[in-house]
């Protein structure tokens, strides 16, 4: 696992923006999402070309933080790449940033009838979490998916955003959110990418500008129940998902 510290010229930054060390002081429950991005094989588990071994690592506190939200009656989405469209909305990455090569394996294996695609063995999804399918890198973005709405349809306004890679699809979701109104804070021992400099750069920069770093523990201290915060009233229902499982994972 990455070992991350905030830097001591970057919390100095953060308290000198916001007047403090972090922005969500408390964690909401019946607002808040946990969002797993790309948890899939093809960037976990090994002998596929694009795993990374800090992805495995942290496996067990994805689960632990998805236990903590669920219990105090959040909601836990899980986003999977799907390259179904990839030529059609991200046709130009893939022609002039990958070779040949790389983008006939990177379609082939994520796409939702390959192994590639499935969430990584290990991991404990639930069959009343919500399943997302995203295009590009950030799962916000455009027509990337459809989690906006998702979230906002469960009244979600706090995202938590666990997963790989820090720097690319986790970082970019995260800042995206940030800048359509979600609070948002990414959890530096969830997210795992390839390197500990791509991590802590990813890490630093988005703190000082877009959202929170914090750990699984510093979230899970934040997090407020739905009932302990109001009394006697039911958590909001949420609609059904869809089962789990390598085919049919996506909301509508």
């Amino acid at each position: 696992m990455h070992k991350y510290i905030v830097p001591d010229s970057i919390r100095a930054r953060v308290i000198r923006l916001q007047g403090k060390p972090f922005a969500l002081d408390e964690i909401d429950a019946a607002r808040t999402a946990l969002v797993v991005v790309d948890m899939q094989n093809y960037y976990v588990a090994e002998d596929y070309p694009n795993q990374s071994p800090q992805a495995r690592e942290i496996v067990p506190n994805i689960n632990r933080m998805a236990a903590a939200v669920r219990a105090a009656g959040g909601r836990v989405v899980w986003i999977q790449t799907d390259s179904a469209e990839a030529l059609a909305k991200c046709g130009k990455h893939h022609k002039y940033k990958l070779t040949p090569e790389n983008a006939a394996r990177r379609l082939k294996l994520l796409s939702s009838d390959n192994e590639g695609f499935k969430l990584y063995a290990a991991l404990e999804p639930k069959a009343d979490d919500l399943y997302v399918r995203k295009i590009k890198f950030s799962a916000m973005i455009g027509d990337s998916s459809n989690l906006d709405r998702v979230l906002r349809d469960n009244s979600v306004e706090i995202l938590l955003v666990a997963g790989t890679k820090t720097n690319v699809c986790c970082e970019s979701t995260a800042r995206d959110a940030s800048m359509m109104e979600y609070r948002v804070a990414l959890l530096s021992d969830a997210t795992a990418t390839s390197t500990d400099e791509e991590h802590a750069a990813a890490l630093n920069g988005f703190q000082i500008s877009f959202g929170d770093v914090m750990t699984v523990d510093e979230a899970t201290e934040r997090l407020v129940s739905s009932s302990s915060r109001i009394e006697g009233r039911a958590h909001p229902p949420f609609p059904a998902s869809p089962p789990i499982g390598g085919e049919e994972k996506e909301v509508a």
